[in-house]
């Protein structure tokens, strides 16, 4: 008896270990796919090593931002960067970092983010007819910004009257304009003085054709009373998010669902009303919604912070940002330059000085340059950006 008892613990304990060993095996494959190495690269500008290093990291982190975002379970967040290597080649610093992507929110962002959200018009207008809603174009973006303002991270500029695409066909490419020289997205940023500014278009929402009723029989004859009373429309949302300093897409990506049965949205209906959301069509682009708002939240809750320069004056600089901000008096800003108006938009930017902010107000803040590469280099269109996330 005593000897069976022996053998049956052993072979208890062997499995627990073949269980620990399995476990660790999934762990170290889940952890290999959720991490990336990359490399981040800037140019050193009048010396200037620490400038450049930051923003090789900055460089690092963007690439992150675009390599890793595809599980859209999780999130990217700053504090998952960790430099391996440094070095300095041919007038530029250069660094190697591996990025994780964290399973939860690993940071207390200290800082909201403006963004503005814009309408998100329909790829095919005869899709949407006149029976249906007419609030999708700008109730969407609307919504996604409200949720985002919900979740304390984010301060949302509401201009969902206003479209960047002439030709939604061609989104997320906003084509340049004959009647303006910078891009229509930069300087609504600047009008509207915020970092990030949201678009997208209804890309999908066809109800598929019951005129024709495939083969023959009894099950033909029962597909051919039900197709007016049930059908199928799809539904295909993509949403993107720039950055309003230079134009670039940080965020792109499509949502897509379908319902069966029935496909109805009423006109009167307000996207986020309860009727909306009582209906099988407004519940599914409610859910739509929520998704893109997490991801966007996930995503740059705790991207650096950036703010424009208002004024400059006896090295002093005036930010586009306060408390409502969460700006606060000893935060350190790198300064960046706008460029020409040639070249706006198209991520020609470099580092030239870095502040301490010293004053605080509601919606504009104020500090001291430290490190200038010269008199007069920054100038009221710049920004700042935060140098480190708490």
């Amino acid at each position: 008896m005593a000897g069976k008892r022996w053998l049956f613990l052993l072979s208890l304990a062997l499995l627990a270990a073949c269980a620990s060993v399995d476990d660790k095996s999934i762990e170290t494959v889940a952890t290999s796919r959720r991490q990336a190495t990359l490399h981040g690269s800037a140019p050193i500008v009048g010396g200037d090593l620490e400038g450049a290093r930051r923003a090789a990291i900055d460089n690092a982190i963007a690439q992150a931002s675009e390599q890793l975002r595809r599980d859209r379970a999780e999130s990217l967040l700053a504090g998952d960067i960790k430099v391996v290597d440094e070095w300095q080649e041919g007038g530029a610093f250069h660094v190697q970092a591996v990025a994780v992507l964290s399973r939860q929110k690993s940071c207390q962002a200290p800082y909201r983010k403006k963004i503005l959200v814009t309408a998100f018009p329909a790829v095919n207008t005869e899709q949407i007819s006149g029976t249906d809603s007419q609030d999708l174009y700008g109730g969407i973006p609307r919504e996604i910004a409200n949720r985002l303002m919900e979740s304390g991270d984010f301060i949302a500029r509401n201009m969902t009257k206003t479209s960047l695409y002439d030709r939604p066909d061609l989104a997320p490419e906003i084509p340049p304009s004959e009647f303006h020289r910078v891009p229509v997205l930069l300087t609504l940023a600047r009008q509207q003085d915020v970092q990030l500014v949201l678009a997208g278009v209804i890309r999908d929402f066809r109800i598929e054709a019951t005129e024709y009723v495939r083969g023959s029989g009894i099950l033909a004859a029962v597909k051919s009373v039900m197709r007016d009373y049930i059908a199928r429309r799809s539904i295909g949302v993509d949403v993107y998010v720039y950055d309003g300093f230079t134009g670039a897409l940080l965020f792109q990506h499509r949502y897509t669902d379908s319902i069966l049965g029935d496909v109805s949205l009423p006109q009167g209906y307000t996207v986020g009303s309860e009727r909306f959301e009582s209906s099988p069509a407004g519940h599914k682009i409610s859910e739509i919604i929520q998704q893109a708002s997490e991801d966007i939240q996930q995503l740059f809750a705790c991207h650096p912070f950036s703010a424009r320069v208002e004024r400059v004056g006896d090295n002093r600089v005036v930010i586009a940002a306060g408390a409502q901000d969460g700006i606060r008096a000893g935060d350190r800003m790198t300064v960046y330059s706008a460029g020409d108006s040639d070249t706006a938009g198209m991520g020609f930017t470099r580092p030239i000085a870095s502040i301490v902010i010293s004053e605080v107000g509601p919606s504009m803040s104020a500090g001291q340059l430290e490190d200038s590469i010269s008199p007069g280099m920054v100038r009221p269109g710049d920004w700042v950006r935060t140098i480190s996330t708490p």
